[in-house]
């Protein structure tokens, strides 16, 4: 991918979290809960008043994306999708038209929904596809079949061409020719994004509960890392290069604002149980969490305004870090002058020296960044390059 996306010089979005899913999933480590027959109008209620609490001490701020994630936000009555991205455009103005995603399971995906969707204002989809195997669907706990997928890709891009889907590799036993034939697959679909995700067992998940009793063994970080190789040759040769560690854009215009928000070092809100956000306020960049039960985030909502059960500081350093850290994960890279301003000390020059001529890292136009090699070890390089 030639150039850089085309951003904002701030960027600033909301997140929104709806915590419910139809079935939780075994590597799946979210503030979720299983749906069930739920009445969610409290939570939507809450969800509406927590942005306009956070907006009525926030001034200055240009909305440039809403993200909808979970859960399952398809689940949402499209109403309240609408109120929501009403509500936002109020209390914050929008910067043109912005970017509005939409998380959502390809069982959920119907042509009324669709267009339903679509009026509400949603104008791009993220698909939990996962996988295109149905042996692998079933390892996953998805509740649709490879042949669904397809189906419900075609479905979306018909409506939003502005589709992305999500794929699991790095699977326990996975070849890399078994791999790159599924991905072949996804590639042909011709979506104009993928976010592609090496399996990682997380504490407390189900799968960490069968990897404990030696249900399965997950695949070691040498196979990972030959996969992850592979991956980065194919979508480049088939038009879908990495702008971030694991993801994939058709070009500039496809890549996705929302998370650039998170890797180039932007201000989001954290809303709905259990988000989290990233704000610049007089006490230096600030953290704020929600709180995780339903009942509580409700509660805290009508009691205090927001939903947030705790914000804390970071110091100039450690926001530095987070920057860096971050920040080498997209080919963006960070700005070197505002890192080290952040620091209050030079990256360590050595080190810097070091990566590039390893043929890891790059320093253009003030921007230091990670070649795709250094991409594989994205958080050691940060670690080494901070002072």
């Amino acid at each position: 991918m030639s150039g850089s996306p085309r951003l904002p010089d701030e960027l600033f979005g909301i997140y929104v979290h709806w915590p419910y899913c139809a079935k939780i999933c075994p590597y799946c480590d979210f503030n979720v809960y299983a749906a069930k027959s739920r009445d969610t109008s409290a939570l939507e209620a809450a969800i509406l008043k927590d942005i306009e609490g956070y907006a009525a001490g926030l001034t200055g701020r240009t909305l440039t994306s809403l993200y909808f994630g979970g859960g399952t936000p398809s689940l949402c009555a499209p109403s309240f999708l609408s109120e929501v991205i009403e509500t936002s455009a109020v209390q914050f103005e929008p910067d043109g038209d912005i970017e509005i995603t939409l998380e959502a399971n390809p069982e959920d995906i119907t042509p009324e929904r669709l267009k339903a969707w679509k009026a509400a204002g949603v104008n791009r989809l993220s698909l939990g596809v996962q996988a295109l195997n149905d042996d692998a669907l079933r390892f996953l706990g998805r509740n649709h079949t490879s042949d669904e997928a397809r189906k419900a890709i075609d479905a979306a891009l018909n409506v939003f061409p502005n589709t992305s889907i999500d794929l699991i590799y790095a699977r326990p036993g996975q070849s890399i020719h078994a791999w790159l034939e599924e991905l072949d697959s996804a590639l042909s679909k011709g979506t104009p994004h993928l976010s592609l995700y090496e399996l990682t067992i997380k504490e407390k998940t189900a799968f960490a509960k069968q990897v404990e009793r030696e249900q399965f063994i997950p695949l070691g970080e040498d196979e990972q890392a030959d996969l992850y190789i592979e991956t980065l040759k194919l979508t480049a040769k088939r038009g879908l290069p990495a702008y971030e560690v694991s993801n994939h854009a058709r070009s500039e215009d496809y890549c996705s604002r929302h998370n650039l928000t998170y890797w180039l070092n932007g201000e989001w809100l954290g809303i709905g149980p259990g988000a989290e956000g990233k704000l610049e306020l007089p006490d230096g960049r600030t953290t704020t969490i929600a709180e995780q039960r339903v009942p509580d985030y409700i509660s805290a909502v009508e009691e205090r305004g927001t939903g947030s059960a705790e914000t804390f500081s970071l110091t100039g350093i450690e926001a530095a870090e987070e920057a860096v850290i971050l920040g080498l994960r997209s080919k963006r890279g960070v700005d070197r002058a505002s890192v080290e301003a952040r620091l209050g000390a030079p990256l360590n020059a050595r080190k810097l020296e070091s990566f590039t001529e390893n043929g890891q890292l790059l320093e253009e136009a003030g921007r230091i960044s990670l070649t795709e090699k250094g991409w594989l070890l994205a958080d050691y390089i940060a670690g080494e390059i901070l002072p």
